[in-house]
């Protein structure tokens, strides 16, 4: 049975909310989910508080759950922050702490300058860096207003400064299924990117939907291309995906990445969040739910329980309920 790899993403399904989410109940809801069994989050963002009021705050965040990842993460019980929004089940209550010394939690902050690679190193907690890398040259100027050749530099300094520090470092590959400006795209150019950051040391690479417009044929090609030109060349590369869809078919492209041989996925609880630019407000992040369940019936292993998916899921919609409206 293989082991995949959930990488859960609150930071991606808040940053375009509409109200500001207290601090509080943030750090609760992460508590939430590292008490349920959730070990991979991308759960900050080192951006211009002006640019992403929502996640200025990633510091006091991440702060308050490095305490608990030094000693080992023990079970959280849902009676601490919160205002009252998390209630355990009874099958939580009897469930033991999934969550032990030996199982260590990633906590992924994204960067996208300088600057915020400054604040993400002296952040304790934050044990991995993500980058969000374009091959797309127009989303690449309104995104991060970079050239090819400064984003290629930057992510030089990432790899450089994050092997220094002992963090982790995943760059994702936006646009990496082609884009809705008309430009050039072809897999060639998606592969000349992922040899590139293979040759500097990057070893966790997502392939990204940025927006939703790949078929399940499109995500498993590349995806299997990609995996074969990495074959070979050094030490092994985590290759990813993180896709948007429509809710109607994104069974297919999980999917169809699975049997390609992807075992690291990108979701987020209720499908919350997603891509302003994709132009379509049924397009958003591919659900946990469906990730969870459609590599479960294909007899995956997921280190996510279904009472524990269920009461993330119930956390989520709160959220949802007093933020997204």
């Amino acid at each position: 049975m293989d082991n995949v790899k959930i990488v859960e993403c609150p930071r991606d399904a808040w940053q375009g909310l509409p109200k500001a989410i207290p601090t509080e109940v943030k750090i609760a809801y992460l508590r939430r989910l590292i008490g349920l069994g959730f070990r991979h989050l991308d759960a900050a963002s080192f951006v211009a508080a002006k640019r992403v009021p929502q996640m200025a705050d990633s510091e006091i965040v991440v702060k308050a759950l490095s305490m608990e990842m030094a000693v080992g993460l023990t079970r959280q019980r849902a009676t601490t922050e919160g205002a009252g929004l998390y209630r355990q089940s009874p099958a939580e209550a009897q469930a033991p702490a999934p969550l032990t010394a030996g199982q260590p939690l990633e906590i992924i902050g994204i960067v996208v300058n300088d600057q915020g690679l400054d604040r993400a190193l002296s952040t304790p907690g934050v044990t991995t860096l993500g980058y969000p890398y374009s091959v797309s040259a127009n989303f690449r100027r309104a995104n991060a207003n970079m050239s090819l050749a400064e984003s290629r530099a930057l992510v030089e300094k990432l790899q450089w400064a994050t092997d220094a520090a002992g963090r982790g470092l995943v760059v994702y590959i936006s646009m990496a299924f082609g884009n809705h400006y008309g430009e050039p795209w072809s897999s060639e150019v998606v592969e000349e990117a992922v040899m590139w950051l293979q040759g500097i040391g990057v070893r966790m690479i997502s392939l990204a939907d940025t927006v939703g417009s790949a078929a399940p044929k499109d995500v498993s090609g590349l995806f299997r291309a990609m995996a074969r030109a990495l074959k070979g060349h050094g030490d092994e590369v985590e290759l990813g995906v993180h896709l948007h869809s429509r809710p109607e078919g994104a069974a297919e492209k999980v999917l169809a990445a699975y049997e390609a041989g992807c075992r690291r996925f990108d979701c987020a609880l209720t499908g919350l969040g997603g891509c302003p630019f994709a132009g379509d407000d049924l397009v958003g992040n591919v659900t946990t739910e469906i990730v969870v369940s459609t590599l479960a019936a294909r007899g995956a292993k997921v280190d996510i329980e279904p009472w524990a998916l269920l009461s993330a899921v119930e956390a989520t919609k709160e959220i949802r309920r007093q933020y997204a409206q």
